[in-house]
């Protein structure tokens, strides 16, 4: 809990990203992946190039984000590394791909020539990592059908393969194993017989870190796309700290906007909330209750742990967020500030809301109160 006043506190809720900490993540982890290449993911903070200036510090070969509006920020910004496309565009994004992005993951025949004819147009060579699906039914083509798909988009004048890749746990939360990841390196191996050179072998986002760090990685597998683990310092298959890495790299705050004490269950009938939920409330008397400035529309409440422990997040509405104070003692005041702990989807949420200020710490890139996006 901050102490603050009603004139003077902070005016809306603001998330605050430390720098050093995202530098710091990104070059443990480097040190202790030797010879794989890091691809810093920045697409949860929507590409904000302080984050990537900091993952490449840390030691990260390239940056990657899922929109072209992120790859245009970063590149806006005076970025010159290598950017990755992570979410094959809309073939009628194709020419502003070709300019924006370096590699693009694609599965799609139709996409793969539109970006073909784009980098034609404007006489670029645009390079596609052909992606797979090894199980997580996400993006990627099946197994078998690879090869064709990679002679097919080899065979095109103006696009490039540059590897193979695969994305895993993220859709039907499928753990990279020893055994998926090297049914990849087989395949890689068949594709670099077809084309005659060595490719990019990117097995996977954060959830393949535990193999890499435990030394059970297959061989053959040459990047990496990392964003969760380097910004929050966990393990994404178990949420856990790793011990390498620290986890103070956001912290949202907000004002509370109104602090009294009140019934612990609802009075009158109980429909749906706004949200088409029917929540379910404990009797637990009258508590001390403080509604912050934030709300659904900027951060999801069940991935919110308070700094002060005495601090419990009851639930929010679209732009209310409640927390019981009752143990907080003296109690807290109107114009207080509560600090939070975002998990991975708060922080998007955070980052994408214009409601949110942003605020800058550590590093050469630090600011105060940018704003919106």
């Amino acid at each position: 809990m901050v102490k603050g006043d009603a004139g003077s506190s902070l005016a809306a809720a603001t998330i605050v990203l430390d720098l050093d900490t995202i530098e710091g993540n990104t070059r443990r982890l480097a040190k202790h992946l030797p010879g794989l290449d890091l691809v810093g993911v920045t697409k949860v903070t929507c590409g904000e190039p302080a984050v990537g200036r900091a993952m490449l510090r840390g030691g990260a070969t390239a940056l990657a984000d899922s929109r072209p509006a992120n790859l245009a920020r970063l590149r806006a910004a005076g970025i010159t590394a290598p950017l990755w496309l992570l979410r094959a565009p809309a073939p009628a994004q194709a020419d502003e791909v070709v300019q924006l992005a370096d590699i693009s993951l694609e599965s799609e025949l139709v996409t793969v020539r539109a970006l073909d004819a784009a980098a034609g147009a404007r006489s670029l060579v645009h390079s596609v990592v052909c992606m797979v699906d090894l199980g997580d039914l996400r993006e990627g083509v099946l197994p078998g059908d690879l090869l064709p798909f990679v002679e097919q988009v080899a065979a095109l004048r103006h696009v490039r393969v540059a590897g193979i890749g695969v994305n895993l746990t993220c859709y039907g939360a499928i753990v990279p194993s020893e055994e998926n990841l090297g049914e990849l390196v087989r395949l890689a191996a068949d594709v670099e017989d077809l084309l005659g050179r060595p490719i990019v072998v990117s097995g996977g986002n954060s959830g393949s870190l535990d193999l890499a760090l435990s030394g059970r990685l297959p061989g053959g597998v040459t990047s990496l796309r990392v964003g969760e683990t380097i910004l929050l310092g966990l393990d994404t298959l178990t949420r856990e700290p790793l011990a390498r890495l620290r986890q103070d790299a956001f912290v949202l705050k907000a004002p509370i906007i109104e602090c009294l004490v009140k019934p612990s269950l609802p009075r009158g009938e109980s429909a749906q909330d706004a949200f088409g939920n029917r929540p379910v409330y404990q009797d637990r008397g009258d508590r001390r209750r403080a509604i912050l400035a934030l709300g659904r529309q900027d951060a999801y409440p069940d991935l919110l742990t308070p700094v002060d422990r005495r601090v419990e997040v009851l639930g929010a509405s679209s732009d209310h967020l409640i927390v019981d104070v009752e143990a907080v003692a003296p109690p807290p005041q109107v114009g207080d500030v509560v600090e939070l702990i975002p998990g991975y989807g708060s922080v998007l949420q955070a980052f994408t809301s214009p409601y949110v200020e942003k605020e800058i710490r550590g590093g050469p890139d630090a600011s105060t109160g940018t704003g919106g996006r």
